[in-house]
């Protein structure tokens, strides 16, 4: 009888690139603050940005997500290329992304901040609200409903009613995270999760990434805290100088006499080292 069970060929074989960076340049003036970057972000991965400062990391987020059009190179989102759209567009895509500041509407609660972000809601357009009021409903219940599992989810439930002006930092990170999953992303590049973010929060911050890939996310991840990349990511990439030093293992990035070299400019030394 012939088996269903699949052949080690096809178990072992590699996610799918789910975004795909060929060449990417982006030149200020004279200076090339991002210079032939090439990755993939394989579909299902939280994958490491690391480097010091002055790499070229926020330049190459900034140019993923539109902010800045790239002088050169392709940026492609399953198969499809983004490289020189807006970021609305690019958002829209399935690209999203995060800030180092998260900056929600304080005035509003944190209920309001989610229920703002998807698009095309019925209820926008004016007439709707007359001829369509049905719909109109049953669309914002579906929403409020996606909005209060996020919230529970993220342990904010609490908070759901309350202003974002009572956030505290680490929770404002939980509040820009969440914002981004309502408007069910592909993929979301986040930039410094644990900057400024109490230890307690942070390992809840990180429990919560962890588990993003099930509920069908890819994570591209700037991050200075390198305990928390080495336990999160992999593979990581390492940049200096507007290059991509490597690509690799969280061991492999540690033991590499170029990383090390880069972030200490001495004697290799273990990466962990550095962030004690």
């Amino acid at each position: 009888m012939a088996s269903n069970a699949p052949t080690s060929a096809t178990s072992s074989a590699p996610a799918p690139a789910l975004l795909q960076v060929d060449s990417l340049v982006k030149e200020f003036g004279g200076l090339h603050a991002v210079n032939h970057v090439s990755f993939n972000l394989r579909e299902g991965s939280i994958t490491g940005l690391i480097g010091p400062n002055g790499a070229g990391k926020t330049t190459l987020f900034n140019t993923l997500a539109g902010a800045h059009r790239p002088n050169g190179g392709r940026i492609l989102l399953r198969g499809r290329r983004i490289d020189g759209l807006p970021p609305h567009r690019i958002f829209a895509a399935g690209l999203a992304r995060t800030f180092q500041i998260p900056r929600p509407f304080a005035t509003m609660t944190l209920l309001e901040n989610l229920m703002l972000v998807p698009a095309d809601q019925p209820g926008e357009h004016f007439w709707n609200n007359w001829v369509a009021r049905g719909a109109v409903a049953r669309r914002e219940r579906a929403i409020r409903d996606q909005a209060l599992e996020l919230l529970a989810w993220l342990g904010l439930e609490r908070l759901a009613t309350e202003p974002a002006s009572v956030l505290s930092g680490g929770q404002r990170k939980l509040l820009e995270l969440a914002r981004v999953l309502m408007a069910q992303p592909a993929a979301i590049l986040l930039d410094e999760p644990g900057a400024g973010v109490h230890p307690v929060l942070l390992a809840q911050i990180a429990q919560r990434l962890r588990e993003l890939p099930a509920r069908g996310v890819t994570l591209l991840v700037i991050e200075h805290n390198l305990d928390l990349v080495m336990s999160l990511c992999n593979p990581v990439l390492v940049m200096a100088q507007g290059r991509l030093l490597m690509e690799g293992t969280p061991d492999q990035v540690r033991q590499d006499a170029r990383v090390l070299e880069a972030y200490l400019g001495a004697a290799p030394v273990d990466v962990r080292e550095s962030a004690t």
